[in-house]
């Protein structure tokens, strides 16, 4: 049985309002003013909030920014009851979140329905934000172990070597040997750290009012950015010389820190999927709304098949290649560009290139 949260400073309306909704057997939880509205909040949890908007000390305003900023309370259902007709107000309680508005007086149907409508909404919202952490959990539990137990096999097979045979073994060996330990700890901190990443989208990706904040954020300067994380990645694959960049410059609706994830993903992988000797080149400009870029290289390429089959924890062809990875990156960087409202596509011959182009809306301020 739902539990219906009434906040009204108005006796006979409040009154009113909690009769109906128990007729239609909701639970209900009523307060006389915001403050103790919001303690009863936090303090049960309910399932649909009908908040009147002015009242005295706190007004509703001031309960739905407190219910917001408590992680337990913040995506409960919103409804405003109002007398104020001022479209500047509901704009400003959308703005701050609310789902909903009723006039008052209101009818008792006009209160069921919006009330059955917001609830809707919500398992709505909730069952497949359960979808997609049981999606999760299944691809994690598929690749972890093998991800995992690679480089710690790495770590493991060199340190007994070292503990066997360290007395006898020349400083420059035990040199080599303790690199490939670095290399192999590593490339398990970024497995890891990949997997937390991934973890941390699908969970963003439900939460609507933090992704609409998200779609606030404006990076300046854009080619800069891309030239920075492109040359750091070519020197990490020792192929500065392969690396072409022809880029235009802009602004572009996202944060940084996911902008730089974007390029370092998409970019390693165009080096880690090609020859060395063959270009990488990156290509961007704008068109009226968006940024675009594309990443191109010479390399193995996909099939058809292959890209529709990109997601989480999936690595092609993995016993007739060498190159290690779980494949996680493509997919984060691609969760990353839907977040923002952007594209990514992916065109490519097997076996001789491939181009992967990505959209992203540009920020309000640009232009």
């Amino acid at each position: 049985m739902p539990t219906i949260l009434v906040i009204e400073d108005e006796p006979d309306i409040r009154e009113n309002l909690v009769e109906c909704l128990e007729i239609e057997d909701f639970a209900t939880l009523s307060a006389e003013n915001g403050q103790m509205g919001v303690q009863l909040a936090l303090n049960h949890h309910p399932d649909l909030i009908i908040c009147d908007i002015m009242m005295p000390d706190l007004d509703g305003y001031g309960v739905l920014e407190a219910v917001r900023q408590v992680p337990e309370t913040e995506m409960i259902p919103f409804i405003f009851l109002t007398a104020l007709a001022d479209k500047t107000n509901t704009r400003k309680g959308m703005e701050l979140g609310a789902d909903d508005y009723l006039n008052k007086p209101c009818t008792p149907e006009e209160l069921l329905n919006a009330v059955r409508t917001r609830l809707r909404k919500h398992n709505l919202i909730t069952q497949r934000s359960q979808q997609r952490l049981d999606e999760l959990r299944n691809n994690i539990s598929q690749a972890l172990p093998h991800e995992l137990r690679t480089p710690l096999n790495g770590i493991l097979g060199y340190s007994d070597l070292l503990l066997m045979d360290l007395e006898s073994m020349p400083p420059a060996e035990v040199r080599e040997i303790i690199q490939e330990v670095k290399l192999s700890g590593e490339r398990l901190y970024r497995v890891i750290q990949n997997f937390l990443r991934y973890a941390e989208l699908e969970l963003l990706a439900s939460n609507p009012q933090r992704v609409a904040q998200l779609r606030q954020e404006q990076l300046t300067l854009v080619a800069s950015h891309i030239t920075e994380q492109a040359q750091q990645q070519a020197k990490l694959a020792q192929r500065s010389e392969d690396l072409q960049l022809k880029l235009e410059d802009g602004s572009v609706a996202i944060a940084a820190t996911d902008f730089w994830k974007i390029i370092a993903e998409l970019v390693s992988n165009a080096f880690k999927f090609s020859q060395p000797g063959t270009p990488v080149t990156i290509t961007s400009w704008l068109d009226k709304e968006h940024y675009l870029f594309t990443i191109a290289d010479q390399g193995r390429g996909m099939t058809p098949e292959q890209i529709t089959q990109i997601g989480a924890m999936m690595q092609f062809e993995r016993k007739l290649y060498e190159q290690q990875g779980s494949g996680l990156g493509l997919s984060i960087a691609q969760r990353i560009i839907q977040i923002y409202g952007g594209e990514l596509t992916i065109n490519s011959i097997p076996q001789k290139q491939t181009t992967v182009q990505v959209i992203l809306p540009q920020s309000m301020g640009n232009g």
